[in-house]
């Protein structure tokens, strides 16, 4: 029988385990070695009870949501009556651990308090390679899953405290970089043994049968308050469309459809009518294809929603077999986080709908991964970083600049770090101009990024979006902007593909730009305070041009100088609107 549950002590609880993942996020990121989870954050951590299901997860990568307890369920199924004190456990297979792409290498190790397994702490790092056809291991061209690097199942890291030396070794053998990714391995070992540490002592705090029992308590806590959500929200069918542009030199569109019902305090998302898998590294897996359906619907949620599994207990999320959502094996991976953005704008887009001041028009698409590799010194290099990202407009503001998409909490690493470990220079890096989508709350400016290669020879890979369906508006506001990969803008000019299925070649001095799409507007361009516009002429996010022609206000000068014409913008907008009545 459970004992009577103190809100003030649950509360204490709940945040005590919010605690332990963040310093359990905080330890990851101050011991890694690479900048992909150094400095770009591409990581998360979880506290989870001894069933596997999480109590909470450090404030990282939103879309790993979900993810830790179809992982650990597997952990557990198969090591059911073997699992001691001071194991650990390492597993990246889609197919064999459930997990998400082959970078993505889970670490969890059990705490046991008096003998007892009580919890669990684990921690996901995406890795800098994991071998395979490309370096960093996102190889777009892949075609199954062999293509694509090291595939690790559920094995023992490290057994009652003695290390797999054998496994160490030949992960370390079959990767580019041995030393970030063992290190980065070590830093999430230590991230896991700090969850361990904090565990305990929150054990011997309060009691490990209390400790026990609330952590029960806050699982239904958290899904009786996610069903109150969900019946804020009318109830009925919302359906929306969305696209990747599609893989190499001729692309052909990925088909993501989405059909949500919300009843009963419940929803159900369904795929149904989405593109079959494809011949390419983009198909998530189902755990993965979950976690972003809950990452959608936190972001709805008005109400402060622990981050535990009982979350997800009011969500029910259907793929047919074979989709693009739910792939048989072995259809490749490698970089399904473009297709894990897609699916949340999706959801977004349909949920719209039903709660138009939620949500914002169409964001940048979610990271662009551009992956630089080569040799020097005779030593292989792999640059990478998740290159983010602006956001569309909303009801109340402009879309944001310089913010992550909603789906991964991760960041730009800074130029300094970059040009200090590796032979590239960052030539420019900032908004551009007349990006932003149009509308009543415009959305946010494209980000440009170019890097030159500084050190002889170096291979070139991308993964980018939003080029052919560029990121589309709500409510009567117009879409952002397309999104380019461009090798020497400046002299040869040489467009390639958002998804590339192919490397490129680069040589020393040659120089790669990439411009990211823009956020859409929000609302009728029209309506748009001319103040506002004339603000965005004076920081030079819109030209006069610009001004004239996307919200039919009239600017004389340019730059700090500007001044608004307020009887010419009167007229144009009355023309543009008689214009607008004939059609």
């Amino acid at each position: 029988m459970k004992m009577q549950i103190d809100p003030f002590q649950l509360e204490i609880i709940r945040a005590s385990f919010d605690s332990i993942a963040e310093d359990m996020a905080l330890t990851l990121m101050r011991t890694a070695h690479s900048g992909i989870v150094r400095d770009s954050l591409d990581f998360s951590t979880s506290l989870c009870d001894a069933k596997g299901e999480t109590l909470a997860q450090g404030v990282c990568t939103p879309m790993h949501l979900g993810s830790f307890y179809d992982a650990m369920r597997k952990l557990l199924e198969i090591y059911d009556g073997r699992i001691y004190e001071g194991d650990i456990f390492i597993q990246n297979d889609p197919y064999e651990a459930a997990g998400q792409h082959l970078p993505d290498i889970y670490i969890a190790k059990p705490v046991f308090h008096a003998g007892r397994l009580v919890a669990w702490a684990v921690a996901l790092a995406h890795h800098s390679d994991v071998g395979g056809i490309v370096a960093g291991s996102n190889a777009l061209g892949a075609y199954e899953i062999f293509q694509e690097g090291l595939r690790i199942p559920i094995l023992k890291f490290i057994e009652r405290g003695v290390r797999n030396q054998a496994l160490w070794d030949m992960i370390a053998i079959n990767v580019r970089t041995p030393d970030k990714v063992m290190g980065d391995l070590q830093a999430q070992i230590s991230s896991c043994l700090s969850g361990e540490r904090e565990f305990l002592n929150l054990v011997e705090r309060y009691g490990v049968d209390t400790i026990l029992d609330y952590a029960d308590h806050l699982q239904d806590y958290t899904q009786a308050l996610t069903r109150a959500e969900l019946l804020d929200i009318p109830e009925g069918t919302y359906r929306f469309t969305d696209h990747i542009d599609g893989l190499g030199e001729k692309p052909e569109p990925v088909i993501f459809n989405v059909t949500i019902t919300i009843k009963d305090g419940r929803a159900i998302v369904d795929w149904e009518g989405s593109s079959k898998q494809v011949r390419g590294g983009i198909n998530p897996s189902f755990p993965f294809t979950k976690s972003s359906a809950y990452a959608a619907f936190r972001s709805l949620m008005k109400a402060d929603v622990p981050n535990t599994h009982g979350f997800t207990r009011q969500l029910e999320i259907r793929a047919p077999l074979g989709s693009i959502m739910n792939p048989n094996f072995p259809a490749p991976c490698g970089a399904r986080g473009i297709s894990g953005y897609r699916m949340i704008d999706c959801i977004l887009g349909a949920m719209a709908q039903a709660v138009p001041e939620r949500v914002t028009a169409d964001t940048s698409g979610g990271a662009s991964i551009p992956t630089i590799a080569g040799y020097r010194e005779g030593k292989p290099y792999v640059f990478c970083e998740t290159f983010m990202g602006t956001w569309g407009g909303a009801a109340g503001h402009d879309g944001q600049n310089g913010l992550p998409h909603m789906g991964a909490n991760q960041s730009n690493v800074p130029i300094e770090m970059i040009e200090m470990e590796y032979p590239i220079r960052i030539e420019q890096y900032g908004l551009v101009p007349d990006t932003g989508g149009p509308g009543t709350h415009r959305g946010g400016l494209a980000l440009t990024r170019s890097y030159r290669v500084l050190d002889g020879e170096a291979i070139l890979n991308v993964r980018s979006d939003k080029r052919d369906f560029p990121p589309h508006g709500l409510f009567g506001g117009k879409p952002g902007s397309s999104s380019w990969n461009l090798i020497n803008p400046d002299r040869n000019r040489q467009v390639l593909p958002v998804l590339m299925t192919e490397v490129a070649q680069l040589q020393e001095g040659d120089l790669f730009q990439q411009i990211m799409s823009s956020g859409g507007g929000y609302g009728d361009p029209l309506l748009r305070e001319p103040g506002m516009v004339l603000d965005d002429v004076r920081e030079d996010k819109v030209t006069p041009g610009h001004a004239r022609e996307a919200y039919g206000v009239a600017i004389i000068g340019a730059g700090r100088h500007a001044t608004l014409d307020a009887d010419a913008t009167a007229s144009l907008r009355a023309d543009r609107r008689r214009a607008e009545a004939r059609l």
